[in-house]
């Protein structure tokens, strides 16, 4: 049974631009796609009278807004199969119940009622700590939006959850057609800025280095599976997060990974370098868990 690519709904321009990027997305990869809005209206139907017929505006109002965001989806491309659902559920924890079935969830970077100077929004920041699916948050400019610039990104660094973001990246990359570029930043250690330049120089060139081969090993199972893949490989000192802010500029999708912690409550390891990617960078973001 095929997965769907769940989307969530909730009328906010933030989350509409998600609803195209989602049918865009299940094109490319042939998939049906789920809009979700999830409103706790029902905790308002207590104050009304036993015997009202009435039906709560909330309620109306959300299975408008999910009829409305399947017709934008169908009018965007017929060819997707398209479900909408209304749920009287809190929204993250609706959308990462969710994404225990589903390819991948996609959330706008703001909801409908959060503060218009708000980077990102609570729900799509909880729902990409805590979904089990790969979730990414659409945000950025309509170029980097709607796929025009030709080129996927995917941060490459220490961690073991390097694998699964690099082999989502290569799918991403194969069924857009276009260029991955794997990005490795690296720092050289403080205390080898007091040594002579030339020494420091010397320094510089050997991290370099094993950063280039990190980054080539990394990437090797991946390109042996996806040869037609077109892949450049960057490395480049710096913060890990203002180099992949960088890279995100002239990007379509930008591929995270995040280890998955264990114990009673399960979440994702959202770091600082994927705190300050998520809520500034200029194209959509790929949060890729890593069992």
């Amino acid at each position: 049974m095929e997965l769907p690519l769940v989307v969530g709904a909730d009328g906010s321009e933030s989350s509409l631009q998600a609803v195209d990027w989602a049918v865009d997305e299940a094109a490319r990869h042939g998939l049906p796609l789920r809009l979700l809005y999830a409103s706790l209206w029902e905790r308002y139907e207590g104050s009304r009278p036993a015997f009202s017929t009435e039906r709560p505006s909330e309620e109306v109002m959300a299975e408008h807004i999910a009829a409305s965001c399947a017709e934008r989806a169908e009018r965007r491309d017929p060819e997707v199969k398209v479900s909408a659902e209304v749920l009287p559920d809190e929204a993250a924890h609706a959308l990462v119940q969710a994404s225990q079935e589903a390819f991948a969830v996609v959330v706008g970077c703001r909801g409908r009622g959060e503060v218009a100077g708000m980077l990102l929004g609570s729900v799509s920041l909880a729902v990409a700590a805590r979904a089990v699916s790969p979730v990414v948050v659409v945000r950025g400019p309509e170029r980097n939006r709607d796929g025009r610039v030709g080129r996927v990104v995917v941060a490459v660094g220490d961690s073991p959850e390097n694998e699964a973001a690099v082999g989502f990246a290569f799918r991403e990359a194969r069924a857009r057609g276009c260029a991955l570029l794997a990005v490795r930043a690296w720092r050289r250690p403080a205390h080898e800025h007091r040594d002579s330049p030339r020494v420091v120089d010397d320094a510089g060139t050997a991290h370099e280095e094993r950063a280039a081969i990190a980054l080539t090993e990394a990437l090797r199972e991946a390109e042996r599976e996806h040869p037609r893949v077109q892949v450049h490989r960057r490395t480049v000192q710096g913060p890990a997060h203002e180099v992949l802010l960088d890279a995100a500029t002239d990007a379509d999708l930008l591929v995270l990974g995040a280890q998955r912690r264990t114990g009673h409550h399960l979440c994702l390891q959202l770091g600082r370098v994927a705190h300050a990617v998520l809520h500034h960078a200029d194209c959509p973001i790929a949060v890729v868990p890593h069992s």
